[in-house]
């Protein structure tokens, strides 16, 4: 395997995945691990703790653009990350005692689906109506969500990012920035925990896989970020939804050659 080649593919898997986190607040791991498992033959296992390591940087840089310019929910995004954390755990260990339940095609099939929905229904909800809910009752529906995500997370193993956008904006009725900005300030510690625990059960990582993959989807997350936080609604949602499309058909065309 040649480093241009290795190159080539952690450049495209980083870009999608940047792209994907700083528009979406979407899991690297959905990109990066089936482009590293299908182009570089990388053990699946390893893949996905460098895919949630390369998520840790791209989303803590997303989050801190989205911070800067006002569009994060740190207090309630703390409050929700405590309860996804916890019951991703509950949720893994009851997926262990269930036979053969694999459910790997749901993130992609649930990115391909909520891309359409931001271009033909796009999330117009403004910060003044986001601001009417009071601080108590969106305290309670963010355990709530943080529940359900995490026990979904846990038990599929996949669509954390897309389960926490989607209910971020259908759910708890948050405008599309704010909700992005929620999303990838909890993905970083969410994917800080994965990819820690990976390489404590794995071991060590292929260090020049890692760091490309790390390099290029941190600048393509910080790109997307910028344009993401200066981009009018109508053409955010367009923007996120055309990404979330193609990277769900994309993603499925790496299942299909795996």
């Amino acid at each position: 395997m040649t480093f241009l080649f290795t190159l080539f593919v952690t450049f495209f898997a980083g870009m999608g995945a940047g792209l994907g986190t700083g528009f979406a607040g979407m899991s690297a791991a959905a990109v990066i691990s089936p482009m590293l498992i299908t182009f570089l033959g990388m053990d699946p296992y390893m893949a996905v703790g460098i895919a949630l390591s390369s998520d840790v940087l791209a989303s803590a840089v997303s989050a801190f653009t989205y911070g800067k310019n006002k569009n994060l929910d740190i207090r309630n995004g703390l409050i929700m990350m405590a309860s996804v954390l916890t019951f991703t755990v509950v949720g893994s260990y009851i997926a262990s005692l269930v036979p053969s339940t694999t459910m790997g095609g749901f993130s992609v099939f649930m990115t391909f689906l909520l891309g359409i929905k931001f271009i033909v229904k796009p999330v117009m909800t403004t910060k003044e109506a986001m601001q009417g809910v009071s601080a108590q009752k969106r305290a309670v529906q963010s355990v709530v969500c943080g529940v359900i995500i995490g026990f979904i997370c846990g038990f599929i193993g996949a669509g954390g990012g897309m389960m926490m956008l989607l209910i971020l904006t259908s759910v708890l009725g948050y405008e599309l920035k704010t909700a992005v900005g929620t999303s990838v300030f909890i993905m970083t510690f969410t994917a800080l925990t994965g990819a820690l625990s990976h390489f404590t059960i794995g071991g060590a990582p292929d260090w020049t896989v890692f760091g490309l993959c790390v390099i290029f989807t941190l600048i393509w997350a910080r790109i997307a970020a910028l344009f993401a936080n200066k981009a009018e609604p109508k053409t955010l949602n367009r923007a996120t939804g055309i990404v979330l499309v193609v990277l769900g058909v994309v993603i499925f065309g790496f299942s299909i050659l795996k």
